[in-house]
């Protein structure tokens, strides 16, 4: 199967918004059947149309808040749409039914190790995204040519071994020390 990203598990959270608005629109809808119905709106309703009627729609509150509920909104669409798990590799699926994964922390500390084994390599700092993986070396007493071509063939091993579903693009920087004094 595909090797897809993990999601997590919002059960929780997304139960008690669900109830939340549920139980909202509930009492909306209760309150609108009653009107319906020739009975009195209950009385919050009946405040927040008199309030809402005496504004302007250029009323600074009435801004605020129109902004605040499409900021809230955008937020829950977008946290109801992507994976919350993005710390997590997905790895190659070589049996059907096992799904694993890497940390991107342990991704980046394999590479880093793989990384210092190099000759001339004095220090390593490695940022792993989901795309990239950025290492940052410094140098010396190698030539700067040399020891990004030993990183290069090193690293492109190391992160063929990691066996990722996606294997991330690889960028490496070498440079020398900062000289003291």
């Amino acid at each position: 199967g595909r090797a897809g990203r993990f999601w997590s598990g919002r059960r929780i959270p997304a139960a008690l918004v669900a109830l939340v608005v549920l139980g909202a629109a509930g009492i909306l809808l209760y309150d609108i059947a009653a009107v319906r119905a020739d009975h009195p709106a209950m009385q919050w309703r009946r405040s927040v149309a008199d309030d809402l009627a005496s504004r302007h729609l250029d009323d600074v509150w009435v801004l605020a808040g129109s902004a605040l509920a499409a900021a809230l909104g955008l937020w829950l669409l977008l946290l109801a749409l992507t994976p919350g798990l993005r710390a997590l590799l997905p790895m190659r699926r070589r049996h059907p039914g096992v799904r694993a994964g890497l940390d991107r922390t342990a991704a980046g500390l394999v590479l880093r190790d793989r990384a210092v084994e190099v000759a001339g390599v004095q220090s390593v700092r490695v940022k792993m995204s989901r795309r990239r993986a950025t290492v940052r070396a410094l140098s010396h007493f190698r030539e700067l040519d040399e020891v990004r071509a030993d990183l290069d063939s090193v690293l492109s091993t190391a992160v063929g071994e990691l066996d990722l579903a996606r294997p991330p693009g690889l960028s490496v920087h070498v440079r020398r020390p900062a000289k003291k004094g």
